[in-house]
């Protein structure tokens, strides 16, 4: 097929960049592929700069010239109000072929303020316009009312997200990761940005008392979006040495930090959050995971199941179940070896490539 596709493609490595380019990387196996990136190199959502609307117009442009005689059209959509504005200039160009567009929400809580918000005339645009569409791709149960006005709801697919093949363990690694276990390793890998709960983590962690705190080492991992935070964050954790700081991550050394960790922790709130990719990796990996009840988290995971829930925003609550946990570490394990057998049976990228060919697939026919 001849396939028009418009996503957000590394670097900056996102959890939507990182899904984008595993679907991409199997379209382009079988089929002629015209790429337009929706990326851009900042963290922050929104229109933010004179660069950033040249960007898109020339996104515009490109996607005018590139329309016609696609068999598809797959498209990233965003979840900010700027850039839902110009997901519907890309709408408007596309009118013709919208019948052959697929849309992928890789959000949720976002899209839910859009299509569910105060704002009539983006509403009703928005619901215009994806009655219209050919499919629609959400991460999972809790985001399909986003699109309860679509008056064909068999249009709407649910897609889960994936850990990469190169993350998964075996029950070996953890069994060894577990049995030597002389201080509860907890990992916080995501950008770190407002709302993603890496401030409560480090305040959760300095009001536990000393004997605690020695039983404990803390990584993060992930960007800023901007050197100001950066630079704060790194003055909050100046000269405590049970955490450590190491960047943006890939490959080894992203795999070593997800191996070593006995704990995941992401809590989140993120107003643009889906469902974390870290957290199936985290799975993969062999970790329990520490989270929040929060956008489309719950699709994938289960309270005391795969993890400990915390409230959102709460560093009480966050300090509590930390306590718990470094309790009791034959839970941990037992977590964490569940978590993988997860990640196996659901979460896997040909899991996930193959139920999106499903769905390009339903256009070949046309």
């Amino acid at each position: 097929m001849n396939i028009l596709f418009i996503g957000a493609l590394p670097e900056p490595i996102t959890g939507q960049s990182l899904a984008c380019q595993v679907l991409l990387s199997e379209l382009v196996k079988t089929n002629e592929v015209k790429v337009i990136n929706l990326s851009k190199n900042t963290f922050r959502q929104g229109i933010s700069s004179i660069g950033r609307i040249i960007d898109i117009f020339k996104i515009i442009v490109n996607g005018w010239r590139n329309k016609a005689n696609k068999n598809i059209i797959y498209f990233t959509i965003s979840e900010s109000y700027a850039g839902n504005l110009k997901d519907i200039l890309i709408y408007l160009i596309c009118y013709k072929q919208l019948s052959k567009m697929i849309i992928h929400l890789h959000g949720g809580a976002g899209m839910r303020d859009i299509m569910q918000g105060k704002n009539r005339l983006l509403r009703w645009l928005n619901n215009y316009f994806v009655n219209k569409l050919g499919a629609i791709i959400v991460l999972g149960n809790s985001h399909t009312d986003i699109y309860s006005n679509v008056k064909n709801q068999s249009k709407i697919h649910i897609v889960p997200n994936f850990a990469q093949d190169y993350l998964f363990t075996t029950t070996a690694l953890i069994q060894s990761k577990f049995a030597t276990t002389r201080s509860i390793k907890i990992l916080f890998l995501s950008n770190l940005l407002p709302g993603k709960g890496h401030i409560e983590l480090v305040q959760a962690f300095m009001a536990l008392d000393e004997a605690t705190k020695a039983m404990i080492e803390i990584d993060f991992a992930g960007g800023f979006e901007s050197p100001e935070q950066e630079h704060a964050f790194l003055k909050l954790i100046e000269g405590v040495k049970q955490i450590g700081f190491h960047g943006k991550v890939g490959g080894d050394k992203k795999k070593k930090l997800f191996t070593e960790a006995h704990i995941f922790c992401l809590p989140t709130y993120y107003p643009y959050e889906g469902q974390p990719i870290s957290i199936l990796e985290a799975y993969a990996s062999g970790c329990a995971v520490i989270t929040t009840d929060h956008s489309g988290i719950y699709d994938v995971f289960t309270d005391q199941v795969n993890g400990f829930s915390v409230i959102k925003k709460d560093t009480n609550s966050l300090k509590t179940v930390i306590v718990d946990a470094i309790k009791s570490p034959e839970l941990l394990e037992k977590m964490a070896m569940n978590n993988l057998l997860t990640a196996q049976k659901n979460y896997t990228t040909e899991i996930y490539n193959t139920k999106l060919m499903q769905i390009v697939n339903l256009f070949s026919a046309e």
